[in-house]
Formats: C-alpha cells, sequence, structure tokens
C-alpha cells in the first residue's frame, strides 16, 4: 500500500540476483502542501522513503537491476510514457530529472541516465534501468550488476520562441555537510526525550528537531554523524542494525 504523496510506481518484476545492503540515503522535506507531489515522503511496504530536494555531491555504491516489457508504455512516477528504449531510470529517493552517472564496477562500463521513476522496491537494490541501460552497460541478461551513482545536474526546460529547450544545469560537488541520522518521530515530547537520553547514554550526540506540516506537532529525534555523507551512512547503516530499521539521513 501507498501512503503519503504521490504515488511512486511500484515494481517488484525486477531481475532477480542476490543483492547486497546498502542503505538509500534521505533528507528531511518540508510542508509537504508546498512541494511538487514526486518529492513528498511515500510509504512502500512499511518503509517511508524521502526524496531528497538537491542531489549535489550525490555518491552511491550498490545493486542495479532493470525493468522491461512488462512496463513499457504504462507511466512513470513523474507522469511520462516509460520506454524501455529510452536512457531513463528509477530511483527511490534523487529528484526527478536529475542526471547520473551510472559505472558498472565489474566492467568498468559507463553510461548517463535521467531518473524519472521511483524504485527499486526489491530489496536492496538503488537503481533500476531501461533495458537499453542494462544492455549498454553489460548486464541485461545477467540482470543484475555492481554499480557506483554520480549525480551530475538536472534537466531544465525554459522556452525560447515557438520552442521549448531542455537545458543541462551541473551541480557544484559536496561530500560534507551537517549531517544527522532521524531514528523516530513522536506526538509525544516524552517519548522523544526518553529515546535521546537513550542515544546519550550509549555515547551518541543526540538531538531533537520539531516539525509542524499542519496542525500536528512532531519531535523528530536525531543522532549526529560525522562531516561527511559517507560517514552519515555508515551510521545510518549501524543503527539499522540496532534496533532503528527505518533510519534515515537528514541534512540541516
Amino acid at each position: 500500500m501507498i501512503e503519503n504523496g504521490s504515488p511512486p510506481t511500484k515494481r517488484e518484476k525486477t531481475a532477480s540476483a542476490p543483492a547486497e545492503n546498502f542503505s538509500t540515503p534521505a533528507k528531511q522535506v518540508p510542508d509537504e502542501a508546498k512541494i511538487h507531489p514526486t518529492q513528498r515522503p511515500y510509504k512502500i511496504n512499511g518503509k517511508t522513503y524521502y526524496p531528497l530536494p538537491s542531489a549535489h555531491g550525490y555518491l552511491e555504491n550498490g545493486i542495479a537491476s532493470w525493468y522491461g516489457a512488462d512496463f513499457h508504455g504504462k507511466k512513470t512516477s513523474n507522469g511520462e510514457t516509460y520506454n524501455m528504449y529510452d536512457m531513463t531510470a528509477a530511483h527511490k529517493t534523487l529528484p526527478m530529472n536529475t542526471y547520473v552517472v551510472v559505472k558498472n564496477l565489474d566492467n568498468d562500463r559507463e553510461i548517463t541516465v535521467r531518473i524519472n521513476d521511483r524504485g527499486p522496491f526489491v530489496k536492496s537494490r538503488i537503481i533500476d534501468l531501461s533495458k537499453t541501460g542494462a544492455t549498454k552497460l553489460g548486464y541485461a541478461d545477467k540482470g543484475t550488476a555492481r554499480v557506483r551513482l554520480t549525480a551530475l545536474g538536472e534537466a531544465i526546460s525554459y522556452q525560447q520562441g515557438e520552442a521549448q529547450v531542455e537545458r543541462f544545469k551541473e551541480w557544484q560537488d559536496f561530500q560534507s555537510g551537517d549531517f544527522y541520522v532521524q531514528i523516530g518521530s513522536f506526538t509525544n515530547r516524552a517519548n522523544a526525550d526518553q529515546l535521546k537520553e537513550k542515544m546519550i547514554s550509549w555515547g551518541k550526540n543526540c538531538v531533537i528537531q520539531t516539525f509542524q506540516p499542519g496542525d500536528q506537532l512532531f519531535y523528530r529525534v536525531q543522532v549526529k554523524s560525522e562531516g561527511t555523507l559517507a560517514e552519515a551512512r555508515h551510521l545510518e547503516s549501524a543503527l539499522e542494525q540496532t534496533g532503528f530499521p527505518g533510519a534515515f539521513v537528514v541534512a540541516h
């Protein structure tokens, strides 16, 4: 069941192969009423995903799969028509229209794709490529591959005379920032304080951030990470393994 925001395309027929355990970074979002539907948090199979407001400096290693004929001609999460011969891809949290370099770590092949869909929702996969993308990377027959994703920028459309022109906008690279890992969100302040004290007893630097999307006030418990995204993702993974399966990275 899908909850919260614009429903992504739910796919579970991606190619079958053993998957590695990689976490998906995410970022805290503002008032949902003020953001684009494809940027709103959504829930699939009990897990909530928080689309990133930007992909500046985004780098991720993990398992890629692909989707083809079963979804050819159907709508993607951003309203486009999926074409398995286009150089597009699905990602759970990157902003729509992000351009991403995908490198196959087994054969060093690289391609550039544009994100226009949400997924994959098969355990631990980080990206679903089109059939053409998977073929160019050399894993269409195998089904999956170990890849590295590097965000380049986004496609920006503007009017030039009578023509609609698409321009590529690069992002400045960064790997450091003020990162936290959110482990809980409560409407009862006492529950948030209790979890915070537990983290402090574990030697963690923990804070409570308030969030009010409407009439309801939430108390978000967040554990401070070191200064890089990679370190924040490592902390996210560690907290997931110690009883916080819904942990995710946020940036202040």
